[in-house]
């Protein structure tokens, strides 16, 4: 495999996700906790959704069944017509804390994830690492070690640990929610810059409006218990976006708006959402 193949980018993929429920066993209670209730959503090739919602609604067990690290107990999640029944390359996730390895430095942190992939040489591997990791502004600290790194640096390695295997789906679980404020800013506008460029297919969750708002081309909004798409939103603001801008918190009110709509334990009808 030609290492220039290998960094073209892959055509995204188009997901869809039909019927999905999911329960669990709970020890507190006699019943189970009905996470997710027959939630239905199609996402287009390159299209960037937020999954926007309270804690307790859903988002993340949507995101592992999307992912194949857990089985819906009904519907199914398609991926290019495929049938989603265990993790894939196609389809990359990145968490809430970085999960790198603290033994690693930062260049075998990324070229971990491409131990498997198929067809490249140690040496295209070296490199095509060293591209990702001068994606995400790191390429001054490819030997540097995980405790030598800030919160925001990290999620960078994570960013291009999840990029380097070239997904077509990229699965991002509220990965800003513990860095502080200019910290997330700063990452708002690294990432939708590495979306434009590598034109990926995101699903990523939230629960912060504004920052729905600013990555998202849609905000799919979700009520809890049991998690249901309630609402779309389709943000048609130019990019890049910034956080502070009249226009995005504008908009952000509305969705807050409509947020408020579905207090926890009320119980409303799910909505079908297709592209």
């Amino acid at each position: 495999m030609m290492l220039q193949t290998e960094l073209q980018n892959e055509a995204p993929s188009k997901l869809s996700i039909q019927g999905v429920s999911k329960s669990f066993a709970s020890r507190e209670r006699d019943k189970p906790v009905h996470a997710l209730d027959t939630v239905s959503l199609d996402v287009v090739e390159g299209e960037f959704v937020c999954l926007l919602g309270p804690s307790g609604c859903g988002k993340s067990t949507l995101l592992n069944i999307i992912a194949g690290l857990e089985a819906a107990d009904s519907g199914q999640v398609l991926c290019d017509g495929a049938a989603v029944i265990e993790p894939g390359r196609e389809r990359m996730m990145m968490f809430q804390e970085s999960a790198l390895f603290p033994w690693l430095d930062v260049l075998d942190n990324v070229l971990f994830s491409l131990r498997l992939k198929p067809g490249l040489k140690r040496k295209e591997r070296r490199e095509v690492a060293e591209s990702y990791l001068k994606l995400v502004g790191l390429e001054k600290f490819h030997h540097a070690f995980v405790h030598e790194l800030s919160g925001g640096m990290k999620q960078r390695v994570a960013l291009a640990r999840a990029l380097a295997p070239n997904p077509r789906v990229l699965l991002m679980d509220e990965p800003f929610a513990a860095l502080d404020a200019l910290t997330r800013e700063q990452l708002y506008g690294d990432l939708q810059r590495i979306w434009q460029e590598r034109k990926k297919t995101i699903v990523f969750v939230t629960h912060n409006v504004r920052e729905a708002v600013c990555l998202g081309d849609r905000v799919m909004l979700f009520s809890p218990h049991p998690g249901r798409i309630q609402e779309q939103f389709k943000i048609e603001l130019p990019r890049p976006r910034d956080l502070n801008s009249v226009d995005l918190a504008r908009q952000a009110m509305t969705i807050m708006a409509a947020l408020k709509r579905y207090p926890r334990g009320e119980t409303v009808p799910p909505m079908e959402v297709a592209r």
